[in-house]
């Protein structure tokens, strides 16, 4: 009984954040071209964000854009695989992102994927688990995978080094 209760909390714990887990996850490495995908911008879905996430307290900005068109922007992107509908890491994750557009405004394309709402996406970064963050280049190539959550001191050099932001 206490084995198979050991087993049910990992599989809880799975579904949400995969840091500390062998397998799934994504494959995608340094310098690899991000593959283009159409996903659900808040035009697709009539303004309505509860029907592109299912996060409490979503900003817009991060819902303006599919995926395929942001690459077409020149601009490094954040990429965020979060559902916070299952998994409260998630919920603080995409909080650490709103603070992060406020300070990178129009020079990062912030953009968050709810398995929910874009599982295409899911796919195609093949992510398994949650949170997962990509950030991408101006030219669309990954620059970093962040499996789990990130900090704002990991993410921070990161997007200043990409937009040649001083201090």
């Amino acid at each position: 009984m206490k084995l198979l209760s050991v087993l049910v909390l990992m599989l809880a714990l799975v579904g949400c954040n995969m840091d500390d887990f062998v397998g799934g996850g994504s494959s995608f490495q340094h310098g690899q071209a991000a593959p283009s995908v159409k996903t659900k911008t808040l035009a697709d879905v009539g303004g309505d964000l509860s029907k592109i996430t299912s996060y409490r307290y979503p900003d817009p900005r991060m819902y303006q854009i599919s995926f395929d068109d942001a690459l077409k922007e020149n601009k490094p992107i954040v990429l965020e695989f979060a559902t916070p509908g299952h998994c409260t890491q998630c919920d603080k994750q995409l909080q650490l992102l709103k603070e992060m557009m406020n300070v990178y405004q129009d020079k990062v394309i912030f953009l968050h994927m709810d398995q929910y709402y874009n599982p295409e996406a899911y796919d195609a970064f093949q992510v398994r688990g949650e949170p997962w963050t990509f950030i991408l280049d101006a030219q669309g190539k990954v620059e970093v995978v962040y499996p789990g959550r990130i900090l704002y001191q990991e993410i921070d050099p990161v997007l200043a080094d990409l937009t040649g932001k001083v201090g």
